[in-house]
C-alpha cells in the first residue's frame, strides 16, 4: 500500500474514512485492527485541527504561562523568577509540538497500521461513494462495502457585523500559530476558547480584554467562570461580560483595530479575535447527494451511525455530529463506532444498549472537559442546573479546596472550589466540578465515578492519599454524609 496511489483512479475498501484527525485515525486504526480495509481521505495536513492548530499547539503555549503561575504561587520559588517570559522559546515549543506544521510522521502512522491514505478533497457522490479530488486536478472513486466515516471536524464561526472582513480577525488558528505577541489584543467570546487563549496571550505579554456575551464559561458551574474571570483580573486581563461587538473598522491593513460595541463605546485593539462558536465542515462533503443538508450537523444514534440513511453505511463522528465538541470524546465515538463497524461487517450482534460496547453511552452521562486556565477549570457530567432541568433530584455539596492541607502544600493561599452533584434517588454522582490550580489531573477520578455510577457509600473506600490535592474527595464524601445524617 502506498500514501498518494496517484494511478488508482477506482478503488473499493471496507471503509473510507473522511478526515484524518485524531477522530478519523481512531476509527481508521480500530477498522484495520479488525481486519477490515481501510482508506483515509484528508485534504490539509494528517493529524487535523487538533494536532495543529488546537488542543496540541494550545496546551504548548500555555504550559509555560501556567508553569510560571505555579512558580509564583509558592513561596521560595516565587523568588527565583526573576525575569520575563522568553515568547521566543514559547514558541519555539510549540513548534516542535506541531512538528513544524509538517505532517510526515502522521502520514507515516496511517501507511503503518494498512491504511490507504488518499490527500485531497473527498466528497460523497452517492451511497458508498467517495470522490477524491487531488490539488493536481486528478480524481479518485472508493466505494466503501461497509461504511463512510465522516470525520471532518468544525471551523470557528464568525460574526455577520459591518467591517468583518475588513478587520481580519484572529480566530483559534491564529491564536495557535502565530509567532508575534500584540500589544492589545481584544478577545470575542468566553467559552473555553476564549478564556484559554486570554490567559495564553495575556501571559505572553498582551494586554488582554476579553468581551464576553454572557459570564464566561456559561456551561459550567457559575463558580467556574467567577474563578476564571478573578484569576485573568489578577493577571492583568480586563474582562467585560454582558458585552457584544456592533462593528469593526480596520482602515489601515497595518493598523488597529476599532471595535463599537453594544452600550455606545468603542475599543482599540492591535488584533482582534473571534471564539464564539463553531459550524461542521459539512458544506462540501456532498451531502446533498445522500438526501441530507450540506451544512447541517449530523444527527446520529448512539452507535454514531446517521439517521435517515438507507442501508446503515454512513457514520458522523467527533464535532460534526455535535455531541461533544472535545477531541477526546471524539476518539471514544471513533472507537466505539469502529467496533460496531466491525461487528455489523462480520455479522456479529451489536451491543449498544446503555453502557454497551457499541454504546457511546458517556456522550449524555460523562464527558469530561479541562480549560487549562490559571486557575483550571474541570468538570464531567452535568452542572446542578441542568441535572434538576432534567428532572432529577439533587444535592450539591460544595467545598473550598483549602480544606486539604495537600492543596495548601501545592500552592501557598490556594484558591478554588469543588461542587459534587449528587442524585439523592441512586446516591450517586450525577457531574462534579473542579476549579483550582491542577485540578486537571483530579478529573479522572470523579469520571470513574461518574462514568461507574459508584455509590457513594462505596467511594468513600477509595482513599486519597495525604497530602494530596485529591483529598478534597475526603471533604467532599464528608460534607455529603453529614448533610445525608
Amino acid at each position: 500500500m502506498t500514501e498518494t496511489l496517484e494511478n488508482q483512479e477506482h478503488a473499493s475498501y471496507d471503509v473510507i474514512v473522511l478526515g484524518a484527525g485524531p477522530v478519523g485515525q481512531n476509527v481508521a486504526d480500530r477498522a484495520r485492527a479488525a481486519g477490515l480495509t481501510v482508506a483515509v481521505v484528508e485534504r490539509e495536513l494528517v493529524g487535523g485541527e487538533c494536532s495543529y492548530w488546537a488542543c496540541v499547539p494550545s496546551k504548548a503555549l500555555l504550559r509555560p504561562v501556567i508553569a510560571l503561575a505555579d512558580a509564583r504561587g509558592v513561596d521560595g520559588a516565587r523568588q527565583a523568577v526573576t525575569g520575563h517570559i522568553d515568547t521566543d522559546a514559547v514558541f519555539a515549543r510549540r513548534n516542535r509540538y506541531v512538528s513544524d506544521w509538517d505532517d510526515t510522521g502522521q502520514a507515516q502512522w496511517v501507511k503503518s497500521i494498512g491504511a490507504d491514505l488518499f490527500r485531497g478533497h473527498g466528497r460523497l457522490d452517492g451511497p458508498r461513494s467517495v470522490t477524491v479530488t487531488r490539488d493536481d486536478g486528478g480524481r479518485h472513486t472508493l466505494t466503501a462495502r461497509h461504511a463512510v466515516a465522516v470525520a471532518t471536524g468544525s471551523r470557528p464561526v464568525l460574526p455577520d457585523v459591518p467591517g468583518i472582513q475588513e478587520a481580519r480577525p484572529w480566530t483559534n488558528r491564529h491564536g495557535t500559530d502565530s509567532s508575534t505577541v500584540p500589544d492589545r489584543l481584544a478577545i470575542v467570546g468566553g467559552g473555553g476558547v476564549g478564556v484559554e487563549m486570554a490567559t495564553l496571550w495575556q501571559g505572553l505579554g498582551s494586554h488582554v480584554t476579553l468581551l464576553a456575551r454572557h459570564r464566561p464559561l456559561p456551561r459550567m458551574e457559575p463558580f467556574a467562570g467567577e474563578l476564571v474571570t478573578h484569576g485573568l483580573t489578577q493577571a492583568g486581563a480586563d474582562v467585560r461580560t454582558d458585552t457584544q461587538v456592533t462593528a469593526l473598522r480596520r482602515p489601515d491593513p497595518t493598523g488597529p483595530v476599532t471595535l463599537s460595541l453594544d452600550d455606545g463605546s468603542e475599543l482599540e485593539a492591535d488584533e482582534v479575535m473571534f471564539a464564539i462558536g463553531r459550524t461542521p465542515n459539512t458544506d462540501d462533503i456532498g451531502l446533498d447527494t445522500v438526501q441530507l443538508a450540506p451544512g447541517s450537523w449530523l444527527d446520529v444514534d448512539t452507535t454514531c451511525l446517521v439517521r435517515g440513511i438507507d442501508g446503515g453505511w454512513l457514520y458522523a463522528l467527533g464535532d460534526v455530529n455535535h455531541r461533544a465538541l472535545l477531541t477526546h470524546q471524539g476518539k471514544y465515538q471513533a472507537r466505539t463506532a469502529g467496533d460496531a463497524i466491525a461487528a455489523r461487517a462480520a455479522g456479529r450482534p451489536v451491543d449498544d444498549a446503555p453502557w454497551g460496547d457499541h454504546a457511546t453511552t458517556a456522550d449524555q452521562h460523562a464527558v469530561p472537559q479541562v480549560f487549562f486556565t490559571d486557575p483550571e477549570a474541570a468538570a464531567v457530567g452535568p452542572t446542578a442546573e441542568q441535572a434538576a432541568r432534567a428532572g432529577h433530584r439533587i444535592k450539591t455539596i460544595d467545598v473550598d479546596f483549602n480544606a486539604a492541607q495537600g492543596a495548601n502544600l501545592h500552592t501557598d493561599n490556594y484558591q478554588g472550589h469543588a461542587r459534587m452533584v449528587v442524585d439523592l434517588d441512586r446516591d450517586v454522582l450525577l457531574g462534579v466540578t473542579f476549579v483550582g490550580p491542577g485540578v486537571g489531573e483530579l478529573l479522572h477520578s470523579a469520571t470513574v465515578a461518574v462514568a461507574g455510577q459508584v455509590p457513594l457509600k462505596r467511594l468513600r473506600h477509595a482513599i486519597a492519599c495525604f497530602p494530596t490535592v485529591s483529598e478534597i474527595w475526603l471533604f467532599l464524601l464528608a460534607a455529603h454524609q453529614h448533610a445525608h445524617d
